[in-house]
């Protein structure tokens, strides 16, 4: 069976830095960004492909960020936001990403502020300005560079880790995997490269890490995969994939993606997010989520596919 997956004609990506006060006029921000984006930013500010918005009021917070101590304080301390945003064809990706990304470090930097990625529910590395009752580094000379090269890894994924509300789990004994399935982890971040996140709901507690690594896994697959595709059909509004994902040498790991759907109600879940659903392989409409699990004829649980040898992902997509 195949899937059908919709590319839109756009698609926005987007970061705030929440700063005290800015130091310079966003004008010459440009100008600051590092190699090898600067001559990027030069030419596409003020367009959609990089747009710089001052909002004059503190950044609030929505509920599915995690941030430190010291980062919440440093937001609190904050008076002022700016907003990075990219808005361009999938066929820009991961290009356009990136030079958003490296504009709102250099920002970050320069004002000590506090770069947070809203999609993810993340921040990235960042200077934090020291203070009397908050001791921290000094900011260093150089800001924190956006590498040049695309991978996946460097913090474009979030994880969403969450145990059903009625779990199973004994609680004097989470590690007794044949009758924990209270599980949910899904993906945050697959919708900037035109994807559904991704989920895969029901295993152990025990198991959090062994579910994150094989998502991750397949995140890594889909990605590059879709940046392959958007390279190759650029006028393409409609992507077509197998059912059943296989990675690595011939039989490493198979994976059946299952369409599924999402409301407000779906324990563990936030119904606005478009997710694919991992699940156990088994022999038209929009995809609002993809389930994945372990492929036709094994015999184990769940859990036992979890925490089997699976390939280790190449970081570039």
């Amino acid at each position: 069976m195949q899937i059908a997956l919709a590319l839109p004609a756009l698609l926005t990506s987007l970061f705030v830095v929440a700063v005290e006060r800015l130091p310079f006029e966003l004008t010459a921000l440009p100008w600051r960004v590092g190699t090898p984006y600067r001559r990027a930013a030069i030419a596409q500010v003020g367009a959609r492909s990089l747009l710089l918005t001052h909002h004059p009021s503190p950044w609030r917070q929505p509920g599915t960020t995690t941030f430190t101590d010291a980062e919440r304080r440093l937001l609190r301390r904050s008076t002022e936001h700016v907003v990075i945003s990219a808005t361009t064809p999938p066929t820009a990706l991961p290009a356009a990403a990136q030079l958003a990304r490296a504009t709102a470090r250099t920002l970050a930097h320069a004002s000590a502020g506090l770069l947070i990625d809203p999609l993810t529910g993340t921040t990235q590395p960042h200077p934090l300005r020291p203070t009397p009752t908050h001791p921290v580094q000094p900011i260093p000379a150089r800001p924190v560079a956006e590498p040049a090269k695309f991978h996946l890894g460097d913090g474009w994924l979030g994880w969403d880790v969450r145990v059903h509300d009625d779990a199973t789990c004994p609680p004097w004994n989470p590690a007794d995997t044949g009758t924990c399935d209270a599980l949910s982890v899904t993906s945050r971040g697959l919708s900037r490269f035109a994807l559904p996140e991704i989920t895969l709901d029901g295993a152990a507690c025990a198991h959090r890490l062994c579910a994150t690594d094989l998502l991750r896994t397949v995140a890594h697959r889909l990605v590059a995969d879709q940046l392959a595709f958007l390279a190759a059909h650029p006028d393409a509004r409609l992507r077509l994939i197998d059912d059943h994902l296989r990675i690595g040498p011939p039989s490493s790991l198979s994976v059946r993606l299952t369409p599924c759907s999402t409301t407000p109600t779906d324990l563990g879940r936030t119904g606005s997010i478009r997710r694919l659903k991992i699940a156990p392989t088994t022999g038209g409409d929009q995809i609002t989520c993809l389930r994945v699990g372990p492929p036709s004829g094994f015999t184990g649980s769940l859990n036992d596919w979890l925490c089997a040898p699976h390939p280790t992902p190449a970081l570039a997509a």
